[in-house]
């Protein structure tokens, strides 16, 4: 089960992101654009995700995913129940909707960096990635 906290945690890790209180919710975003944004009481979190792919992924799992309110239909953006995620979901997420809002160079060069991580880590060298 993923944690408000734990969001928050991997949201303030990632470049450019500043955490808002706006009419009481928790945003993440960065400049002016929210990707992320936890429900006033925790339990859920709206994230940036294509519109065109929202009716697959609410269908593949309704237990879990779900539509924004009415008001926020039209923009890019679903909503998840926090306790159906584990942590590796919460992260693919956060990081995913963090990507659509960044510069593309950016989220390459910070990806790169901890898949790299992630090689080293194993003990693995650079070519172990390709």
């Amino acid at each position: 089960m993923a944690t408000a906290q734990e969001v928050r945690t991997l949201a303030l890790s990632l470049p450019r992101t500043e955490e808002a209180l706006v009419r009481d919710q928790v945003k993440f975003r960065v400049n002016r654009i929210v990707y992320v944004a936890l429900s006033r009481d925790e339990e859920s979190m709206g994230f940036a995700f294509p519109r065109e792919e929202r009716p697959a992924l609410i269908a593949s799992e309704p237990e879990k995913f779900f539509m924004p309110a009415a008001s926020d239909e039209r923009y890019n953006w679903v909503q998840v129940r926090l306790a159906a995620l584990d942590e590796d979901e919460m992260t693919e997420l956060v990081v995913s909707a963090w990507a659509m809002v960044v510069p593309k160079r950016l989220s390459a060069d910070w990806l790169a960096r901890l898949d790299v991580k992630a090689v080293e880590r194993r003990g693995g060298g650079a070519n172990d990635r390709l």
